[in-house]
């Protein structure tokens, strides 16, 4: 074994196939300048954001509304956004609906797509079908309001989870991934005497963590943007969840009645405010996704490969 091959051990790293060829140094230059330039791309605003919420009202007047690094951190951006209780009230009510919604939203995927995986089901190809036929044919707005009204669940949390509980994409891709658990498996926990449902919980459920917690980050992140549904099925302000209070500080410049106690800030430092408010709408998600993203790239390229 030579050394290069003990330091790639060492390493993890994997051998270079025969067939690939050696980049270049040019290649590997212009390769890093793309990736400086992508996470500059990314990276840039997010900071201008953060820093625009830190800096002092007087500065952000100064330099006409974004500041890119503040001469001095003050938090008073945040204590006149905390202050009226809109924004916390809202952050709490789209945490609540997030949590709540993914929970339901999995087990019901989960259970399906475990469902719609094994063979010989009974109706199991006209479901799948149905499912399937959602990608080419979406309910549009007036339909949905229209169901949601019959079954009363106006002005109510449920609006924002019942309508959209199953996504038909994450369905596949868990469907996809459960047919690839070997079936001796799961014949041979049948033949212990284990039923359907613990089959689920002992065997599938841990062997897919990966899919899972993609499906998972998915639903989590639909739930807390979601901002259109809140305002079509929620007439009530008070149960607005955070995306929307985001949008009427942003777009409209003018935030709910109630959310901001000092008046003077509201007026001379807009920018501040709502970069402010964006920071804690972006917060949680930027907080959960380290934790997902490791299995993010497997669990999506192997439900989409063997779907």
């Amino acid at each position: 074994m030579t050394t290069t091959s003990v330091r790639r051990r060492l390493l993890g790293e994997t051998p270079r196939p025969a067939w690939m060829p050696r980049p270049k140094p040019p290649v590997i230059a212009a390769k890093a300048l793309a990736l400086v330039i992508v996470t500059a791309l990314v990276l840039v605003p997010f900071l201008i954001v953060v820093a625009t919420s830190l800096a002092p009202k007087d500065e952000v007047l100064a330099k006409g509304g974004w500041v890119v690094w503040p001469d001095s951190i003050t938090f008073q951006a945040y204590a006149d956004v905390l202050a009226g209780g809109v924004v916390t009230r809202a952050t709490l009510i789209s945490a609540g609906v997030t949590l709540v919604g993914t929970a339901l939203s999995l087990g019901c995927t989960v259970a399906m797509a475990y469902a719609l995986a094994r063979p010989g089901l009974l109706g199991g190809r006209p479901v799948l079908l149905m499912v399937l036929f959602t990608f080419l044919f979406t309910p549009g707005m007036i339909p949905t309001y229209l169901v949601v009204q019959q079954l009363g669940l106006l002005d109510s949390f449920s609006a924002l989870i019942l309508p959209v509980l199953v996504n038909a994409f994450n369905l596949v891709v868990l469907r996809g991934f459960f047919q690839g658990i070997p079936a001796d498996l799961i014949e041979a926990a049948k033949i212990d005497g284990a039923g359907e449902l613990r089959v689920l919980l002992r065997i599938v459920v841990p062997l897919s963590k990966a899919a899972i917690a993609v499906v998972g980050l998915f639903y989590a992140v639909a739930y807390w943007n979601s901002f259109f549904n809140a305002i079509l099925f929620l007439n009530d302000s008070s149960k607005w969840p955070i995306q929307v209070v985001l949008r009427q500080y942003v777009l409209e410049g003018s935030p709910l009645a109630g959310s901001v106690e000092n008046a003077e800030a509201r007026v001379n430092a807009p920018t501040s405010i709502q970069m402010a408010v964006l920071v804690l709408a972006m917060l949680p998600i930027v907080c959960v996704y380290p934790f997902v993203q490791r299995h993010f790239v497997k669990g999506v390229l192997t439900g989409a490969i063997k779907s």
